[in-house]
């Protein structure tokens, strides 16, 4: 199933292209109207989600880095052993591989990584983040579906048995 890695790809450039437009056309902190309740809005991120440890000293760059780089060949091989009828298990994994390579580019060549979509309701904000971080989110929204799937399946083939 890594034909699927095609969809890692395009991740992976519309990641890096909206990364690097909004690092031109933004400015730190200053957010552009979109919408309501959505701005773009230029923010770095050295920590983890939601920035955690962002203000850790520095050693968190590379162990997140290590990290995503061992969770992404983690990811290769377990699409590699999927079977042809494990299609959404290998779509989710390949959005997920493809946010976190496109998170890593930004760790490694950056220090942080670039966050610039802001959404918001009244005083309460969502933390910034970014296509790879969608990516991610919907990659692990369709594993749940996916398992949610395979085990009503097999209630309902144990069912069939009775």
């Amino acid at each position: 199933m890594l034909k699927w890695t095609w969809l890692s790809a395009v991740v992976i450039v519309l990641d890096q292209i909206t990364k690097y437009m909004a690092s031109t056309m933004l400015l730190m902190y200053k957010p552009v109207a979109i919408f309501p309740m959505f701005n773009f809005t230029l923010m770095h991120n050295t920590g983890a989600a939601f920035s955690f440890l962002d203000d850790a000293g520095g050693w968190q760059r590379w162990f997140f880095t290590v990290i995503a780089l061992a969770v992404s060949t983690f990811l290769i091989v377990w699409i590699k052993r999927l079977t042809a009828k494990e299609k959404l298990q290998a779509i989710a994994l390949a959005l997920i591989l493809g946010g976190a390579i496109g998170n890593v580019i930004d760790r490694i060549w950056l220090g942080y990584v670039v966050d610039f979509i802001d959404v918001y309701y009244q005083q309460w904000r969502w933390p910034a983040f970014n296509i790879a971080d969608s990516a991610i989110s919907i990659g692990a929204v369709l594993i749940i579906i996916d398992t949610i799937k395979a085990a009503r399946s097999t209630d309902n083939h144990k069912t069939d048995r009775a």
